[in-house]
């Protein structure tokens, strides 16, 4: 039985059987040189965009070898480590994979090919993911802002923990089970995303069972549906209403408890419970009219444009800031629900920014602007069949993602217990 004896070393507890190495030790892994390839026509190339930022290993593209200009020589199997920054801080990185044409390609010139020699090439590929390993490429990086690479003399040097060949096999077949239940699960929504769009085409233009058709300012739509502007469907009072602008909401309004401010982020990620900013009951009161409750509709107005959420049951008494727009419908014309959907179909979304402007962030012009965008109006009845029909794909789809989030989390613990030697594995 393994007795699990540990010892402090430059990259902190490791078990007494384990070493520490550099990367670029003789014997371990060495970064590929770079080499001329003039033999073929075609060559496998590999931009950045085909490194994954949470996969295992890189795509690539066929292209003429004339019309690259710039690249970086690699092969089958090696491991490419972006170098710049974001793709660095965004966890850029990929084994080349086996079927590569003749068994090499090239790649862009932002990253490091990493030769393994004595170490496996998955634990490495792990140990790279770790943050507490690349933190320090990150610390190391260098040149102008913007511009930041790792040096290569970085990568070489990084300290690294080195268990028996056997034991880095076992902790890489461990994590990369952990990957491939992961990518099911990736492929699964990825499914569901595509029915989903498929689903809306189909349902939010020619609904369900019609057979008559006619011609609108919005497009083709079935004959007993209507074309309406969104002042029709709204509440007369409040029905839209723009955020508080003009320094009604300051920082120096904002207490540690109170009443919640919420913001573009809480749409966007659809939750509602984050953030922390809080206003005090006097000033709530002077801004009463911008209370958001169960039901309502809120669109992001600036920046990110057009994004919808419908605000849930059970949320904390509070106010919308100046970056969202409230609606409040009419339930016995349009389903809340029916609503949300046309506008994430896009069918809204491009008549809203149509009517947008600004340079580097774009803003709605004004209310009255939103309350002529048009939407085709089923009867509701069929409106709250096509809701229903759409929300049980986005059911399936929160299941998957819930889903994913579990082993994201298990994958974390896994990485952080074994590639540290805290939980040992059975060879």
């Amino acid at each position: 039985m393994k007795v699990n004896n540990y010892k402090e070393t430059l990259i902190g507890k490791i078990p007494e059987d384990w070493d520490v190495v550099r990367l670029g030790d003789s014997g371990v892994a060495e970064i590929r040189g770079n080499k001329s390839v003039n033999n073929v026509e075609k060559i496998a190339f590999i931009p950045m965009e085909f490194i994954p930022d949470s996969s295992i290993y890189t795509k690539y593209e066929i292209r003429n070898l004339n019309e690259i200009k710039s690249s970086t020589y690699c092969e089958a199997g090696d491991l490419l480590l972006a170098k710049i920054t974001p793709s660095l801080e965004n966890g850029k990185q990929g084994i080349v994979p086996e079927d590569v044409p003749n068994g090499f390609a090239l790649a862009t010139t932002e990253v490091f090919p990493i030769v393994c020699k004595g170490i496996d090439r998955l634990f490495l590929f792990y140990i790279l993911k770790h943050p507490r390993f690349r933190k320090v490429l990150e610390y190391s990086m260098r040149g102008t802002t913007g511009r930041q690479r790792v040096p290569k003399e970085a990568v070489e040097n990084l300290p690294i923990p080195y268990p028996p060949l056997s034991e880095q096999r076992k902790i890489a077949e461990i994590l990369s089970t952990v990957d491939k239940a992961i990518q099911k699960v990736d492929e699964a929504i990825a499914k569901a995303e595509r029915l989903k769009k498929g689903l809306m085409q189909e349902l939010l233009t020619k609904g369900i069972g019609h057979t008559e058709f006619k011609d609108t300012e919005i497009g083709r739509i079935p004959k007993e549906w209507e074309v309406v502007k969104i002042s029709d469907v709204v509440k007369p009072k409040d029905g839209i209403k723009r955020g508080p602008w003009g320094g009604m909401i300051k920082k120096e309004f904002f207490v540690e408890r109170g009443f919640k401010v919420y913001e573009q982020k809480n749409v966007i990620l659809n939750d509602f419970n984050i953030g922390n900013y809080y206003i005090a009951n006097e000033k709530f009161n002077e801004l009463k009219s911008y209370e958001i409750k169960p039901g309502d509709i809120l669109i992001t107005s600036a920046g990110t444009i057009g994004k919808i959420a419908i605000v849930p049951d059970g949320i904390q008494r509070g106010i919308f800031n100046q970056a969202l727009i409230r609606i409040r419908l009419k339930s016995d014309i349009v389903s809340t629900t029916y609503f949300k959907y046309l506008f994430e179909s896009g069918m809204l979304e491009k008549q809203l920014k149509k009517f947008a402007y600004g340079a580097t962030q774009v803003n709605l012009a004004s209310i009255k602007i939103l309350k002529q965008i048009l939407l085709s109006l089923p009867p509701l009845s069929e409106q709250q069949k096509i809701a229903e029909i759409l929300s049980t794909v986005d059911k399936k789809l929160e299941l998957e993602k819930k889903r994913k989030e579990k082993l994201e989390r298990i994958k974390k613990g896994l990485m952080n217990d074994l590639l540290t030697g805290k939980r040992r594995v059975k060879v």
